[in-house]
């Protein structure tokens, strides 16, 4: 993995185990895919989904500051913030949901591995749930990405 992901994902970890936040919080998307063994996927920011308790810790100590997307089109969160004191951009989100052809539905992560990075872990969904949640947001990045973590076992 690109050492400026490693080192933001040691920086959550580390925070996150500092304010005993380790069961309320989840690493999805690029990042949980690259930690699952597809590192050529670019990694612009991690993406967390997190209670709202949790989301406000790990606010206050990283210094993030609460965004207002622009487009509510396909993605909608109840809070969305942003730290950029990190190499690499954190996205921290409450409530987020998916518009599907069913109207909007819940983004939660049934399943969880716990995935090393340097001494510390990072939550991430399995790879089969994964590549059910990319197919869900359907965007052609993340079909592309579902079939590429069909191809993943954990």
């Amino acid at each position: 993995l690109p050492r400026p992901l490693i080192q933001s994902l040691e920086m959550l970890a580390a925070t996150a185990e500092a304010l005993e936040l380790r069961n309320d919080w989840i690493v999805f998307g690029g990042a949980a895919m690259a930690l699952s063994g597809l590192p050529d996927w670019p990694v612009p920011d991690i993406d967390v989904l997190a209670s709202e308790e949790t989301a406000n810790d790990l606010i206050d100590a990283f210094g993030g500051r609460i965004i207002t997307p622009a487009g509510q089109d396909r993605f909608r969160s109840r809070l969305l913030a942003r730290i950029d004191g990190t190499p690499v951009p954190i996205e921290i989100m409450v409530g987020l949901e998916v518009r599907t052809d069913d109207g909007w539905i819940p983004v939660a992560f049934r399943t969880r591995v716990d995935r090393p990075v340097l001494d510390r872990h990072i939550p991430t969904a399995r790879t089969s749930e994964q590549a059910q949640m990319a197919r869900r947001f359907g965007r052609p990045k993340d079909l592309q990405r579902a079939e590429a973590l069909d191809k993943l076992t954990d």
